[in-house]
């Protein structure tokens, strides 16, 4: 665990698992005109790990999730994917490789079901992508034979969001982003979606960068969580390792306030 002093050099970063990070961002800073997103803010995450990013309303951790789809181009820093930077590449390939999933889903209302989930197969020109799509439905615990048919309108918040994730996983990417998926949901389907999604990561192995505003959740659904304040990389550690924080730290007091100390 880590945790920054304002009048330091701010972190190149922190720890991760054993071994070369998959995704990593080095000393990445965005700024939106007069505001400053991310200021030298770094993340590290192996291959197959669950890593959240979490922090107060402007803390950055959207806009640093989005730098590995290249959503957003940072001013300064690197972001690289299994060591090669991302900025070398074409940004429409990547965005069809990396899984994504965003509050309230984003589907598209006018497709069905089975041509949402097997939209990102299609874009990349697999012939299977509709038996892609159909095995996707399967995974997320919405069998295709019942459900694919279906329009948006006519599910619950908790299926669409099993529909965003299968669209997400359809094309079996090795990374997938998440971006406060189950924020909108009620308290059941939220708990029922969260346990299926360690489910699924764990079997398809698939390394995960998730943003949540809620401690609880990022200690439940990952292995190491990361702390942003204002654009900057706070601490990163375990759960364990964050409560051992300093007292007085930003992190501290995050923790507690959300009654995770």
């Amino acid at each position: 665990m880590t945790e920054t002093d304002p009048r330091r050099e701010p972190p190149s970063f922190p720890t991760a698992s054993p071994g070369s990070p998959f995704l990593e961002a080095r000393r990445v800073t965005k700024r939106f005109g007069a505001t400053t997103a991310l200021l030298e803010a770094g993340v590290q995450v192996a291959r197959g790990e669950r890593v959240a990013l979490v922090g107060e309303s402007g803390s950055g951790k959207t806009t640093l999730l989005r730098c590995f789809n290249r959503m957003v181009t940072p001013d300064a820093g690197t972001i690289l994917l299994d060591g090669e930077p991302l900025a070398q590449g074409d940004a429409v390939e990547l965005r069809r490789s990396v899984g994504y999933v965003q509050q309230e889903g984003g589907l598209l209302p006018h497709w069905t079901v089975l041509r949402n989930a097997s939209l990102v197969p299609r874009l990349r020109g697999m012939e299977d992508a509709g038996d892609r799509g159909r095995e996707a439905l399967d995974l997320v615990g919405l069998p295709s034979e019942e459900f694919g048919a279906r329009w948006p309108r006519e599910l619950s918040g908790g299926q669409r969001q099993r529909v965003a994730l299968a669209r997400a996983l359809a094309a079996r990417p090795e990374v997938v982003l998440l971006d406060e998926p189950f924020g909108a949901l009620d308290a059941l389907t939220r708990h029922e979606l969260q346990s299926s999604f360690v489910e699924l990561a764990e079997t398809l192995g698939v390394t995960v960068l998730l943003v949540t505003h809620d401690l609880e959740e990022a200690f439940r659904l990952t292995h190491r969580t990361v702390v942003l304040q204002a654009g900057r990389v706070e601490a990163a550690g375990t759960p364990s390792e964050l409560r051992r924080c300093e007292p007085e730290s930003y992190t501290y007091r995050l923790l507690r306030k959300a009654g995770v100390a």
